[in-house]
């Protein structure tokens, strides 16, 4: 029975390496979506949420599994609720990503302001910061989890940087567009921040404070 739940365990493993993979890809869309107006990566983007909500019951449904195949420890009811929580995360990655899907969709003359403001770095670090919190899960790595953690801030100071810009630019249908973008960027980078506070629960049976990193 043991044998059973590791190789249940490694399945979850998996699905949830993928699913990181299908978060960061839509994060990756997102900006591409901004930068070229192109309404077919809009498009794109809606499916692969989709594709990302269907995953979360997917898995949802594995985690309810392994909680049923025998009585777990401690650390493998930790891991398994972990990654309840951690899927939740996900799915609001792909959300925000649809919202800002959305907003490209509704005024698709973003992209000249885009690549004067640090938005290519924002995303590049959210879809560092989600890679880094999966990995931190699967191989247990509790300083890439608070590595994670730490760069929450970078994410956060572009977001100032490009509330900052925007408002000496004057308030205009694409300022205000452009900031809702790059909160949903931030949010991003804080969901990314869940999941490293999650694994570290994991590890070492304590949760982050509030309000702590």
């Amino acid at each position: 029975m043991r044998n059973e739940f590791q190789k249940k365990l490694k399945e979850l493993h998996i699905a949830l390496i993928d699913l990181g993979q299908d978060c960061q890809d839509i994060i990756r869309d997102t900006y591409q979506a901004l930068i070229k107006n192109d309404l077919d990566v809009v498009d794109g983007i809606r499916q692969k949420e989709n594709k990302i909500n269907h995953s979360e019951r997917e898995i949802e449904n594995q985690c309810i599994a392994l909680l049923l195949l025998q009585a777990p420890v401690a650390k493998d009811l930790r891991q398994v609720s972990s990654a309840l929580e951690m899927i939740t995360d996900m799915e609001r990655i792909g959300d925000h990503a649809y919202d800002i899907a959305d907003i490209v969709k509704k005024n698709n003359d973003l992209s000249e302001l885009v690549e004067q403001l640090p938005f290519r770095d924002m995303v590049k670090q959210t879809i560092k910061m989600v890679d880094d919190a999966i990995q931190s899960f699967v191989n247990n790595d509790r300083n890439l989890a608070k590595q994670v953690m730490d760069e929450d801030d970078i994410v956060d100071n572009y977001f100032e940087t490009i509330y900052n810009d925007l408002a000496t630019k004057g308030i205009d249908r694409r300022s205000l567009d452009l900031l809702m973008i790059a909160k949903y960027y931030e949010r991003i980078g804080d969901h990314a921040t869940n999941i490293a506070e999650w694994v570290l629960y994991e590890i070492t049976a304590h949760q982050v404070p509030i309000g702590e990193k």
